[in-house]
């Protein structure tokens, strides 16, 4: 008998992922699903992974957890496979597995860099979306907390910090002050002055503060990678999306932060045929990629979600948008191939993973010489590009 945990989904599941291995008895025979939601192919995805793991483990207990227990709750309990859900908002409780002991800080003794989750759920409403169904409203973890846990990693090794949330920017909402993300980041790099790398995952550019703002642009141990959860280059489509900034507004940013840092990368998420996207929209959506020169790109097709007002607009039929995605992703292609092209010939310090790669700074992938510790910064100086791989 075993525990398995198996993660779907976002960096946030993973984080969470770590902490149930962590709670959970070791010698249960227990299979934990963490599903994800934020799109119909996610939920097949989840579907799949639930028959899977009945099939590798059929005599052993299956729970499923996450935001597809929420969000499509009769439909997971009525699957064979499930023996029960538990709900996302509750997942770390261990009263909610019936766990006596409080639940430790996971060791993340698979991973190389420590996943922080300090911020969950989400208070906007973009029509698209489902995650504030299946998260709930946004929380935030104290300064102390976040700080006690990077100790707790950095006391086991970890060589990068990762800060993950549902909107990692709207971290200190509800915390007495308001605090903002920037003084967060700076709290940890003043604290722990021995940390090496500091990384975002996706951040929503229209509530960066001044202090984070001055922190990516000027803090070495920062690192030079900024994800930005942009969704679409067209105005108009961004309003009925119902988000907060304008493609203008991006440029305003990202101009403003490579001349200030140019060694800047640029990562984006963007969705392919939302409602009433028409060619004009499509090639916006289009141009902003080259225009901001992304080159870390999450193309989405846009996946209609019961429930949510984007639903109920005019649908861009699934040829479409399948055809719009893949142009998008060629687009990201694009710009990635001549930026990767110019790491050549350059000394990287790349975080060494444990599948004989690691990520430099600016989050290119590399292929690492064999034998290379995971764990471990090394310097490497790249030759050549193999499929997609530094090395």
């Amino acid at each position: 008998m075993s525990l398995n945990v198996i993660s779907l989904g976002c960096r946030l599941n993973l984080s969470e992922s770590e902490q149930l291995r962590a709670m959970l008895p070791q010698d249960d025979d227990l299979v934990v699903i963490n599903s994800c939601a934020v799109t119909a192919e996610a939920v097949r995805q989840t579907r799949q992974a639930i028959r899977r793991a009945r099939r590798d483990h059929p005599d052993a207990r299956l729970l499923v957890t996450g935001c597809a227990a929420e969000v499509e709750r009769e439909a997971m309990a009525a699957m064979p496979e499930v023996d029960g859900l538990v709900a996302n908002a509750v997942k770390l409780d261990p009263r909610s597995w019936n766990v006596a002991a409080i639940a430790p800080m996971p060791d993340q003794t698979r991973h190389t860099r420590a996943f922080i989750a300090v911020q969950n759920g989400c208070d906007h409403a973009c029509t698209f979306c489902v995650i504030p169904q299946g998260r709930g409203s946004s929380r935030s973890l104290s300064v102390d907390q976040v700080l006690q846990q990077v100790d707790h990693f950095m006391q086991r090794g970890a060589a990068e910090v990762v800060l993950t949330g549902v909107d990692l920017t709207s971290w200190g909402d509800d915390l007495p002050g308001a605090p903002r993300l920037g003084a967060l980041v700076a709290a940890i790099l003043v604290a722990f002055p021995r940390l090496e790398r500091l990384r975002l995952s996706s951040v929503d550019g229209v509530e960066i503060d001044p202090l984070l703002l001055d922190l990516i642009a000027g803090e070495q141990r920062l690192l030079p990678y900024l994800h930005l959860s942009l969704q679409h280059g067209n105005d108009l489509i961004l309003k009925r999306m119902k988000r907060r900034h304008l493609r203008g507004d991006a440029f305003k940013l990202v101009a403003e932060l490579k001349a200030r840092r140019p060694d800047l990368a640029v990562g984006a998420d963007l969705i392919a045929g939302f409602p009433t996207e028409g060619a004009a929209a499509h090639t916006d959506n289009l141009s902003i990629i080259a225009e901001l020169s992304v080159v870390h790109g999450h193309v989405f097709p846009y996946s209609r979600r019961p429930g949510t007002p984007a639903a109920l607009m005019p649908q861009v039929d699934g040829l479409t948008i399948k055809a719009r995605a893949a142009e998008l992703r060629a687009a990201v292609a694009a710009q990635r191939a001549p930026w990767l092209a110019a790491h050549l010939g350059q000394p990287l310090s790349v975080l060494a993973e444990r599948d004989g790669t690691g990520h430099a700074p600016s989050f290119a992938r590399v292929q690492l010489p064999p034998g290379t510790p995971a764990g471990t910064i090394v310097t490497v100086t790249p030759t050549r590009i193999i499929e997609g791989l530094l090395a």
